[in-house]
């Protein structure tokens, strides 16, 4: 029953969106459809007239010669609206579905951090994406198909209740079992969606492993193919399997649906019959009432059609509404701010949904304005998620960051800091659009300079306007070492005060790295930086460096100092050290 009050309100809801798309395109596709409508009835009235012309040759109202002339034209205009109505819909349906792409769009970017991440957040996201997007096409289609068959229904009822009264109800009676099979097909094709998605994902996985540039190489190298083979037929089995039987369910709600409305229209034909026989009609209405019976079941067809899409579309637009709902409101835009004196957590700590331990204990952590301070510790000790705190990523469960002392909002902190992760972003795009692609900042020229690329680009066919990657165009690819240096200009491009890298050097040679860490501040400019680093070579020349392990700082210090208080960190750097020795 819940089911049936929110219905209604859907398909107001999917009407609204259709008109807020175009709402010119709307009114054109309802003109058509009362066209349609309209050429329908004329097509009945000109038959009433050609019925009566050669049944009655001294039928004084019209010759036959006028009546054929007009059941031929009202029969073009009829045929001529569906390709009107198939085209309009096609531009109508792709300016709803930007528009739905929109509202998913915005969702996702007022998304935090952490609830992007989560598996709940992503099933969720997986699940509209291939379902609810792909229906405010047929939502459209339904809806414009309901306007123009209940004109056509009323007005082939108009010409039935004139002719024989009793005719009608033969006909609608067939609604009630197409409503009921329609909700029936609505909640299956719900469920089996609801079902596939987690196949769906994991299928799509595969799909990307075997065909994506980017797996290429390993997945020869390691010779995976076969296995990735087996995996990818063994989940199309199980789709395959689960969409037959639904298929078959689907088929037999269709049987069932075609056979209510030919019932319906065997018995109405019969009874015009024997309305005759029983003198009730005169041919000409026969003939008038034939056709009428016959284009209001096309048109109870449509409507019923209609009425099965929408009823099938609610539930997947029902899903889209509560993910638009379930996502924040838009937040304020941050704004950017200076560092005069320092950036601090105090007792920051931070768990990850689902999990017990933290990801980050209780940590204090400083870094002055102009300081290169440095994070250093084992695999999974917290470093990146700590670093996501002080960027405003993550906001601690408890503790508290400052700005210059005072308790920053995150949009702020977030326009304030520039953050370069390890498994940064190879965009696309030239290698101007990968520099600026954060906006408004320094020149992109001396970005690229700073950060070691001009070299590169001298030697690229168009500079900075060169394409880079081959996934969308024929453009050129870069060196791992290269496509680092190009996260860097980006990096530097935007003018914050801070910036935080992580693993900025990690696909960089010996001399670049060297060159990278030696000129470390003059590359900054002054700006203050969060530098993490398995390589304890490039953190040595940090002002301050703090040791992580399990999510605590354990050790805090200059690089003289940690290796005299022989620490974690002393250990870690004599055995790093000692692979070179």
């Amino acid at each position: 029953m819940r089911r049936l009050v929110k219905t209604p309100r859907l398909i107001a809801a999917a009407a609204r969106e259709v008109r807020r798309a175009d709402r010119g395109g709307t009114l054109l596709a309802t003109f058509y459809q009362l066209l349609g409508a309209v050429a329908a009835l004329g097509v009945v009235a000109a038959g009433k007239l050609t019925f009566d012309a050669l049944l009655t040759p001294d039928h004084a109202a019209v010759g036959l010669t006028p009546a054929l002339l007009l059941l031929a034209l009202a029969t073009a205009v009829s045929g001529s609206v569906g390709p009107l109505q198939t085209q309009q819909h096609r531009i109508l349906g792709e300016r709803v579905s930007q528009r739905v792409w929109d509202r998913l769009l915005d969702t996702t970017a007022r998304a935090d951090l952490v609830t992007y991440e989560s598996t709940g957040f992503a099933t969720a996201l997986e699940r509209v994406r291939q379902h609810a997007l792909t229906r405010p096409f047929a939502v459209t289609a339904a809806l414009l198909g309901l306007t123009g068959s209940l004109l056509g229904v009323t007005a082939m009822s108009v010409v039935l209740l004139a002719v024989e009264p009793l005719l009608l109800p033969l006909l609608l009676a067939a609604g009630i079992p197409a409503v009921l099979l329609a909700r029936w097909a609505s909640r299956t094709e719900f469920a089996f969606a609801h079902r596939l998605t987690a196949l769906f994902r994991r299928r799509h996985y595969l799909q990307e492993l075997l065909t994506q540039r980017p797996y290429a190489a390993e997945v020869r190298a390691f010779d995976a193919t076969g296995p990735l083979r087996a995996r990818h037929d063994a989940l199309n089995a199980d789709v395959n399997a689960a969409l037959s039987k639904q298929v078959r369910r689907r088929q037999l709600i269709a049987a069932l649906t075609t056979l209510g409305v030919a019932t319906a229209l065997t018995g109405a034909l019969l009874a015009i019959v024997q309305l005759v026989q029983t003198g009730r009609i005169d041919l000409a209405e026969a003939g008038a009432a034939a056709i009428a019976v016959r284009l209001l079941s096309g048109q109870l067809g449509t409507l019923f059609g209609a009425i099965g899409g929408l009823l099938e579309s609610a539930p997947f637009l029902a899903d889209l509404e509560r993910f638009v709902a379930s996502g924040p409101e838009a937040g304020p835009r941050g704004h950017k701010h200076d560092l005069v004196d320092r950036v601090s957590l105090r007792g920051a700590r931070f768990s990850y949904p689902g999990l017990e331990r933290p990801a980050v204990d209780g940590v204090d952590l400083e870094i002055r304005a102009g300081e290169v301070v440095a994070l250093v510790g084992e695999n999974g000790s917290g470093k990146t998620t700590l670093a996501k705190i002080v960027a405003g990523l993550y906001e601690p469960d408890d503790g508290v960051r400052r700005w210059d002392g005072t308790a920053m909002p995150a949009p702020d902190v977030r326009a304030s800091v520039t953050v370069i992760f390890q498994d940064f972003v190879r965009y696309q795009m030239t290698v101007r659009d990968n520099i600026v692609i954060s906006g408004d900042g320094v020149d992109p020229e001396a970005a690229a300079r700073s950060a070691g690329l001009l070299p590169t680009v001298r030697g690229l066919p168009d500079g900075m306007d060169t394409m880079l990657g081959r996934d969308l165009d024929e453009g050129v690819d870069l060196s791992g070492g290269q496509w680092q240096r190009v996260a860097l200009a980006r990096a530097l491009h935007r003018d914050t005060p801070l910036i935080v890298l992580d693993e900025p050097a990690a696909a960089l040679d010996p001399r670049a790295e060297h060159e990278l860490f030696t000129n470390v501040r003059a590359t900054l400019g002054g700006r203050a930086a969060l530098l993490i680093s398995h390589r304890f070579s490039s953190t040595r020349m940090a002002d301050r460096i703090y040791v992580m392990d399990a999510g605590r700082v354990v050790e805090c210090g200059t690089h003289d100092e940690l290796m005299a208080a022989a620490g974690q960190y002393a250990e870690l750097y004599r055995l790093q050290s000692a692979a070179y020795r």
